[in-house]
């Protein structure tokens, strides 16, 4: 997602987009906190899916930062460590995994799928700390691993293969669930994967319209407020569906802790 192009700061739209923005942000950074003293599940599958919030939340405050010109005024700021797209799809995968299969003991061979975005939250670091990234050495740049085109592709593609293998737990947990607690994990699972991948399709459409527009048409689709605000709008709601996936959640996770002590 790159800069947008702004309405007048003056006018009720630009105030309504940004109060829809922060109420998402607010919304899931305090359902992210919150599945840290959830009691019932898994407790590493919980504590990937509260990082998971937390990550998005930040990332799209992230957004909110270059939406209200922030990061134009104090460009100090600029590279401040709370960009992670590279980090979403891996903790989304990881909270399926072992919602389903909370037996599952981390390897060192799934190191492997933090390697992205680690060196993400290093290079944003290191840029932030840099003064060289006040005088245009760094930025986003296209063939940037962690901060461009390359790296919105990355985030992309991934998203799609992780969303693949979430669905494919999902369907081994149903072939051999036996308990009722198993399956309505499975069905949650399930359903959430199925209404992100068809909000990330449309959130991808938005962000591929955009970098084909630009690259091989020379028209800045960004300079359209309409498309700018529903690009920003595509991610929001990714957010707003993970947090009220979460929610509810909370909400069933009393009784479902209530039923895993009966199967005891």
């Amino acid at each position: 997602m790159n800069p947008l192009e702004l309405p007048d700061q003056h006018s009720l739209y630009y105030y309504l987009l940004l109060l829809v923005m922060v109420g998402a942000q607010l919304q899931a950074f305090i359902i992210g906190v919150l599945f840290f003293f959830k009691r019932s599940g898994s407790k590493r599958s919980n504590a990937f899916f509260g990082s998971l919030l937390i990550l998005f939340s930040l990332t799209l405050l992230h957004y909110i930062l270059i939406y209200t010109e922030i990061y134009t005024s104090v460009q100090e700021i600029q590279f401040l460590p709370i960009y992670f797209t590279l980090s979403l799809p891996v903790f989304f995968f990881f909270h399926i995994k072992l919602l389903l299969f909370p037996q599952y003991k981390l390897r060192w061979t799934d190191a492997k799928h933090f390697i992205l975005p680690l060196g993400q939250v290093i290079y944003f670091g290191i840029t932030f700390l840099s003064e060289q990234s006040f005088e245009g050495n760094f930025g986003r740049k296209d063939q940037n691993l962690f901060y461009g085109a390359l790296e919105q592709l990355l985030y992309l593609s991934s998203f799609y293969a992780y969303m693949y293998f979430s669905y494919r737990y999902v369907l081994a947990k149903k072939r051999i669930a036996r308990s009722k607690v198993g399956l309505k994990r499975a069905w949650y699972a399930e359903k959430l994967i199925q209404v992100f991948f068809l909000l990330f399709s449309v959130h991808a459409l938005f962000m591929l319209a955009d970098y084909f527009a630009f690259q091989f048409m020379h028209i800045n689709l960004r300079a359209n407020r309409v498309f700018a605000a529903l690009g920003v709008l595509s991610f929001v709601a990714l957010l707003l569906c993970l947090g009220t996936y979460g929610f509810q959640v909370l909400i069933w996770g009393r009784k479902l802790l209530n039923e895993e002590k009966k199967t005891l």
